[in-house]
């Protein structure tokens, strides 16, 4: 049987669409490789890989504009970052795996790794913002408004007590990122920011009776933080790149987040978790979803066909720190039933809907999590856009109405 990894002479020149002897040409230039076949056969063997690289590459040439348009949607990497990378199914920061930085780091030393490059913590920074009579007068009429609702009104308020935020250097946009994540802090505890770290005054205004909520909220927060190019973090570049500042950046990456393709998946897991109610309803309650047509959330993500590693480490810590917690029973029911139903692994969604279950957290918790550990990240992305200086402005292909021929007049 033939290893499917190699093509024969004749299948690879016929792949490229070109002659044997242009195939051995781009051997001789590195462009393809080629080895020894069997022991009882002179032909060689090429490597498909490599065949597949270069078709695509000649496609790319001839349709740039469907090449840009795939791009947008999983496709090919379309900027450059040094932040993020999604390799062999795991999540690495600046070459630091994700996982690891969640069980021994804290969110100020993974906000200084994103930001700088260095694994050292980003001061606790207060905001001018919180000291205004006006911003004060607002935050005390949020009462029933949910954290994350609450970001997307107080985070631009703040914006006009905060000047300095105008100065895009790298050093200085990181000292406004402290002060943002302090700004959020101070928002989802309803109060005056603490000299404390971050997860540390979370837990205690969350969670003050659950002695894990530190470590578990902390891991939210760290796994969080980036993933790469998705749709809030590009919003956050382009808005960077339009010479916004960073508060501008974050109020658009809470816009984006909150979508139902984008954050807004933690809030269908909670109300998925809701519907379960209970572990034996778990396969009956998934099941009946399946039979209706609708979406399973929080489970299967297109990066990571062997499951997002941020969801699995967030259940692995939940099972350390509350191995009793009723909310542990029910979420790995419900993981369970789903991978017995469809085969989908458990992702960083469904994992912060569980710790925000079994802390006993307000609805909508997760997707506050969620948009707090991300804004490290949109500032990270911040700082690279604008020491790029590039303004991302790509171009539309009108497939509208046709255009009309000119009328003007030929001097006939």
């Amino acid at each position: 049987m033939s290893d499917p990894a190699y093509m024969s002479a004749r299948e690879a020149a016929e792949e490229l669409g070109v002659s044997q002897s242009t195939l051995y040409a781009y051997v001789s230039r590195g462009l393809i490789r080629s080895e020894a076949g069997s022991t009882n056969s002179r032909a060689r063997r090429y490597h498909r890989a490599d065949i597949e690289a270069l078709v695509r590459k000649k496609a790319q040439r001839q349709e740039p504009g469907l090449v840009a348009e795939a791009a947008l949607d999983w496709g090919a990497p379309v900027l450059e970052s040094a932040i993020t990378a999604i390799a062999r199914g795991e999540l690495y920061y600046r070459g630091h795996d994700a996982v690891a930085l969640a069980r021994t780091a804290s969110v100020e030393e993974v906000a200084g790794l994103i930001w700088t490059g260095e694994l050292v913590p980003v001061p606790a920074t207060p905001c001018p913002g919180l000291a205004s009579p006006r911003w004060r007068a607002i935050h005390a009429r949020m009462d029933g408004v949910s954290a994350f609702e609450a970001f997307a009104v107080l985070v631009p308020l703040a914006a006009a007590d905060d000047p300095a935020a105008y100065d895009t250097r790298p050093v200085a946009v990181a000292s406004t990122g402290a002060r943002l994540l302090r700004l959020l802090l101070a928002i989802a505890t309803d109060g005056a920011p603490s000299p404390d770290g971050f997860a540390v005054t979370l837990a205690r205004h969350w969670a003050p009776k659950a002695p894990a909520a530190e470590a578990l909220l902390s891991a939210c927060l760290i796994l969080a933080a980036d993933h790469e190019l998705n749709v809030s973090a590009f919003t956050a570049r382009c808005v960077a790149s339009a010479g916004a500042t960073p508060y501008a950046v974050i109020a658009g990456g809470l816009a984006a987040l909150s979508g139902a393709r984008h954050g807004g998946h933690a809030d269908r897991v909670e109300a998925l978790l809701r519907e379960v109610g209970e572990p034996p309803q778990a396969r009956v309650v998934l099941a009946d979803r399946l039979r209706r047509g609708e979406e399973i959330a929080g489970f299967g993500h297109t990066l990571y066909p062997l499951g997002d590693p941020r969801g699995r480490a967030l259940l692995a810590l939940l099972r350390e720190h509350m191995p009793d917690s009723p909310g542990l029973a029910l979420a790995e029911s419900a993981v369970e039933a789903v991978e017995a139903l469809t085969g989908e692994p458990p992702t960083i969604d469904f994992g912060l809907a569980a710790i925000a279950r079994a802390l006993g957290l307000p609805s909508r918790s997760a997707i506050a999590l969620f948009a707090m550990g991300r804004a490290i990240g949109w500032i990270g992305q911040a700082i690279e856009q604008y020491a790029n200086g590039r303004l991302i402005r790509p171009r539309a292909r009108y497939v509208g109405p046709a255009i009309p021929e000119s009328t003007a007049s030929d001097g006939t």
